[in-house]
């Protein structure tokens, strides 16, 4: 049985509050404010291995970026990434056969690593002297352990969570330290009770310190934590403070005080209150600060503010916004309004494995064009973080420039060996708790996420009801194939429409999916009805970056484009069938979001989905899926309900065009549809008609066009100019003409 783990949850929220400053920065030191003091660690570190747990190594002939990953260090660790889970063996040996029987593992998992270990070491000199030290240690996999000046100063089993480690007895305050952090080299590295993520695709597993580093020096009395929760009907704020009194017992004030992130104005009046502890005592104080005339936040204004807390000994400094959402029926809504979320699933620990990886998910100007510049200029306001978290700088980029978060915790367990069996429940709830712990002040965070595509009823049954208790802003969650644990919850769903090519070969005899089949209707029936449904995986299209079909998608690829077709052909084929797909999940308005997998993945010989970037290191997309799905997740979408390969040359025929408004404001400006050649240089037919859109509405129109009477290869494409800077919005139709 696993011991239970004492070290205590301790300013998670302050952590994310000065991550900003923390991610990228030097071994320089950040005052907060007079009484706290922020080391930050980042930077090169020394590394070196071994093959036992307790076997520190005598020397650390390599370097290592922290944050980062290890196959990252120099010179270069032989064989490191190389992992294989039960999971994996099953999906490529026993199910799909992609690889011979002799490639199968017996057991959990098996590696060809010499080690099992990878031991982190640097030293630092603090700047000033405290009554108390805080090791964080954002994220690191697989496991952490701590040493201090050759003490042993705690474990944190978790790969997902922030692990703080109380440096205080150890530490030399007017001398070097030297500091040790000891991770595993791969899971299995990590007790079977524990989960290291659930991913029975990933083939490589990625072991590092892959966030950020700081140590927090303070005196008594010591703010463990701050939650603060928007009221946003009375424009004020709920404050929780999480206080332990490490001295005799005493009194003192508690102070908040609110102001703006950007601009540093005050905003109200700060309050104060005393608060009495006794010896030893841990303590959790409640405060309400008004905020009169706050602003929300929203992905049109993603507006900040910073809350100061202070005790005697202590201070605190917490980033948030002013936002609600929830869910009504099948809507979400974010500070009383509708919101239809656009944009697609990140599956980032996919794409550590990846080779061009390196340190791009640490770049700054390569986060801000990944979170910020791209998704604004494709039209997106929501992403799924899954199958492991970022970086806690990305939650910090998606509070500042507007993004909605549904974020999951990595449990994926849909095939052999169904690990949850062995998964420890106590160590997993706790893990969920800092999960929530760590990420309840991001204005961005606005869905959790319990798992993917995992029948576990112990999470809705026990977890879901536990940790929601302490959200004070009661955020939804989301439970995967369990359903909604409450009754305002939503649920996932992934209709992958080309999934019957793959089926097939399982000995599945329905008909094979044809975009034809789009013509008859939304042909989505909600599983749980009366609740809002969240499309976060579709298409079943992805191909290699080179244009190769991945193994899931070659069926797809064979039929509609022929086993020959060169590869530009498959591009835009996946291009132009996921941006008609995209638009008809828009226009059902049966679905509270679509997103669409992945935004990020990662390359290899054996992966199932990938990403759609030309160069994933310059973020430059396949021209062909730019083009198209920059058009198909447009705040005014356009279906153009036609998907017929061919129309007889003369014939006059009428066309539905679905228009689908998500802005809170009435479009209006003129719909066009047209014919002409598939480069657009000569229209043969045209017609056009006045359209109206309320606002978060839908109106469809049917417009009659005589095609004409010669025979060739045309495109029918309806256009709405509705006078915005991002108008207008088309949606295409490749279509012969026959005599």
């Amino acid at each position: 049985m696993p011991v239970k783990l004492t070290v205590r949850m301790h300013i998670a929220a302050i952590v994310q509050a000065v991550t900003v400053v923390l991610v990228f920065a030097s071994s320089s030191f950040i005052p907060l404010r007079a009484q706290r003091v922020t080391v930050p660690l980042d930077g090169v570190w020394s590394i070196g291995e071994s093959v036992a747990a307790d076997a520190i190594p005598t020397s650390f002939p390599h370097t290592v970026p922290v944050p980062g990953l290890v196959h990252a260090a120099l010179p270069k660790f032989p064989d490191v990434d190389q992992y294989h889970t039960h999971e994996w063996s099953y999906t490529m040996v026993t199910d799909t056969h992609i690889l011979p029987v002799s490639e199968k593992v017996e057991g959990l998992g098996s590696t060809v690593q010499k080690r099992n270990f990878f031991w982190y070491a640097r030293t630092f000199k603090t700047p000033v002297q405290k009554q108390r030290a805080l090791l964080v240690v954002n994220k690191a996999q697989f496991s952490t352990a701590v040493w201090l000046n050759g003490k042993k100063i705690g474990d944190h089993l978790g790969s997902f969570t922030a692990g703080h480690f109380d440096l205080t007895d150890a530490i030399i305050w007017k001398g070097e330290n030297r500091l040790l952090v000891r991770i595993g080299a791969h899971p299995g590295a990590v007790p079977e009770w524990e989960t290291t993520g659930g991913d029975g695709e990933k083939e490589l597993w990625t072991p590092g310190i892959y966030d950020s580093v700081s140590l927090l020096l303070s005196d008594n009395l010591v703010i463990d934590s701050v939650q603060v929760a928007p009221q946003i009907k009375s424009s004020e704020i709920l404050v929780e403070t999480e206080l332990t009194n490490h001295g005799p017992a005493r009194n003192f004030t508690l102070t908040q005080r609110v102001k703006a992130w950007k601009s540093g104005a005050s905003i109200g009046e700060s309050i104060s209150q005393q608060v009495s502890l006794a010896a030893g005592e841990h303590k959790f104080v409640r405060q309400t600060v008004a905020m009169p005339g706050a602003e929300f936040w929203s992905p049109d204004n993603p507006f900040l503010y910073v809350l100061d807390t202070s005790s005697t000994g202590d201070s605190a400094t917490t980033r948030f916004g002013m936002r609600e959402l929830h869910f009504e029926g099948e809507k979400a809504i974010l500070n009383g309004k509708p919101i239809y979320w656009r944009g697609a699933s990140i599956t980032l620990h996919r794409f550590f494995a990846d080779p061009d990886s390196g340190q791009l998910p640490w770049d700054e100007a390569w986060v801000q064009k990944f979170l910020v510049e791209i998704p604004k200029r494709m039209h997106w306001n929501a992403f799924r973080l899954c199958i492991g978290p970022p970086p806690q700088r990305w939650l910090d980029v998606a509070d500042e420039t507007g993004l909605l978060l549904q974020y999951e915790f990595p449990v994926w367990d849909d095939r052999e060996p169904f690990r949850h069996k062995l998964w420890n429940e106590d160590q997993i709830l706790s893990e969920y708790k800092e999960f929530v712990r760590d990420n309840w002040n991001h204005p961005s965070v606005v869905l959790w996420d319990a798992s993917n595509e995992t029948h576990w009823p112990y999470l809705g049954d026990k977890v879901i009801p536990v940790v929601r208790k302490m959200d004070l802003s009661n955020r939804p969650w989301e439970n995967s194939y369990n359903g909604p644990q409450g009754p305002n919850d939503p649920y996932e769903t992934h209709p992958y429409k080309f999934i019957t090519y793959f089926s097939y070969t399982w000995g599945d005899k329905s008909p094979l999916f044809h975009m034809t089949d789009l013509e008859k209707g939304p042909g989505y029936k909600p599983e749980f009805p009366g609740h809002a449904a969240i499309i976060n995986e579709y298409d079943w299209l992805w191909l290699h970056r080179d244009g190769r079909p991945t193994f899931l998608s070659q069926l797809v690829y064979d039929d509609l484009a022929g086993k020959d077709a060169p590869a530009d052909r498959r591009f835009f084929l996946d291009a132009y069938l996921t941006a008609g797909l995209t638009e008809h999940w828009r226009a059902t308005r049966q679905f509270a979001a679509v997103l669409y997998l992945a935004y990020l993945d990662g390359e290899g010989p054996h992966v199932f989905t990938n990403d759609n970037f030309k160069d994933v290191k310059t973020l430059e997309f396949q021209p062909y899926f730019e083009d198209y799905m920059g058009q198909a997740f447009k705040p005014l979408g356009v279906d153009l309900v036609f998907w017929q390969p061919k129309l007889q040359a003369g014939s006059t025929r009428s066309f539905k065009i679905v228009l689908t408004n998500d802005m809170d404001e009435a479009l209006s400006g003129k719909l066009a549809l047209t014919l002409g050649t598939p480069a657009g240089a000569a229209i043969q037919a045209q017609t056009e008609t006045p359209f109206e859109v309320p606002a978060l509405g839908q109106k469809s129109y049917a417009l009659e066009l005589t095609v004409p009477a010669s025979a060739g290869e045309f495109q029918l494409k309806a256009s709405a100019n509705c006078g915005k800077s991002w108008c207008p919005t088309v949606s295409r139709r490749n279509v012969t003409l026959t005599p």
